[in-house]
């Protein structure tokens, strides 16, 4: 039922000399702590006056164990990555929860420590086999909604790292799970994340049914807690109105308003989809030739923006981009908007530590 397995055909980090920083799958483990590699004896006493302070006869299975665990806890990716190499010998002998959750943690790791270093490719190949791992491992565990999940998320890691061919292989192999095992949420993730690939490659017609057929799987599964109804909506009624197919967005426009709303309302602060569907409200009503309309929406936009400053500025994904796009909207329908008003919509941008305009 979940189609055959799909491997990504990429080399596994190579280990990095402890002395030169040489990257080589050819390097010598250290045969006293099994943890520091060398490119051969003289990398090794050259570097020894350095590695001396740390080499020490490898723990015991089960401290690595505990020590893995709470780096993980104190989200110290360094600290759980610092055991990779004893990965293997973790795994022996454990429950294949004990497995999932190991390999799950040195994954998170990984990504975590992708953020903002050279190596940011590396970990992120990294994070993806490791997560690959663990979706077949989930799959022979049964727990099918799970291992749809991790060939969503191993996709997700493979779109950022350009290899877009490998991610649709993951998604196609998740959305085959899900319709096997009747699982909405996991097809509304894989068929949008196959919709993103196929309109970036130019594919419009076949994203936007993917798309569609993502928005109908979207509402609640009883087992969920989330929806993915207001993503796919934000990205389907943006197709569509590239596309010019007002007929077919307006309904949605005005069920993406909604269900920002309700959102907002749910969490008790002002989300991101709220703010979002009033810009794509606007954009609707100007296709519609009625500028007056959308700029109340976009002044909507930005009076919810001013007034929730706090809950802006922890938004993921960061607003300033669709906060400076509402302003250039607005100017472009309100040409009168001049030096007063102008100043004081880049001082409240300003404020909010989101940046000029």
């Amino acid at each position: 039922h979940t189609g055959p397995p799909v491997h990504l055909s990429l080399a596994r980090m190579a280990p990095k000399c402890a002395h030169c920083g040489k990257q080589s799958e050819a390097l010598k483990r250290c045969a006293r702590c099994l943890h520091a590699y060398f490119c051969g004896a003289d990398c090794q006493r050259a570097g020894w006056k350095a590695h001396k302070q740390t080499c020490a006869p490898p723990l015991p299975p089960e401290d690595v164990f505990d020590l893995v665990k709470a780096a993980d806890e104190a989200l110290d990716a360094g600290g759980v990555l610092k055991w990779e190499g004893r990965m293997e010998e973790l795994m022996i002998r454990q429950t294949d929860d004990t497995k999932s959750w190991i390999l799950q943690a040195f994954m998170q790791a990984h990504l975590i420590k992708s953020s903002g270093t050279e190596n940011e490719l590396e970990h992120v190949l990294a994070a993806s086999r490791l997560e690959e791992q663990r979706a077949e491992l989930l799959g022979k565990m049964e727990r099918f909604r799970d291992q749809g999940e991790a060939l969503c998320s191993v996709a997700q890691t493979l779109i950022f790292a350009g290899k877009s061919q490998e991610a649709a292989g993951f998604l196609k192999r998740a959305r085959a799970v899900a319709e096997a095992h009747g699982f909405f949420s996991v097809e509304c993730r894989a068929c949008t994340g196959l919709a993103q690939l196929a309109i970036e490659q130019g594919r419009d017609e076949e994203g936007l049914d993917l798309l569609r057929n993502a928005l109908a799987a979207a509402p609640l599964d009883e087992e969920e807690e989330t929806s993915y109804e207001l993503p796919v909506l934000l990205s389907l009624t943006s197709a569509l109105l590239k596309t010019g197919a007002l007929d077919e967005v307006e309904p949605l426009v005005v069920r993406f308003r909604e269900a920002g709303k309700a959102e907002s309302k749910r969490t008790g602060q002002l989300c991101y989809s709220e703010l979002h569907s009033l810009i794509t409200s606007a954009q609707l009503l100007q296709a519609r030739g009625k500028p007056r309309e959308a700029e109340g929406e976009l002044r909507t936009l930005l009076d919810l923006a001013f007034a929730n400053k706090a809950a802006v500025e922890k938004m993921m994904p960061g607003p300033q981009l669709l906060l400076r796009e509402a302003t250039l909207f607005l100017k472009s329908l309100d040409p009168s908007i001049g030096a007063p008003e102008q100043q004081s919509l880049t001082a409240e941008l300003a404020q909010m530590r989101l940046g000029a305009m």
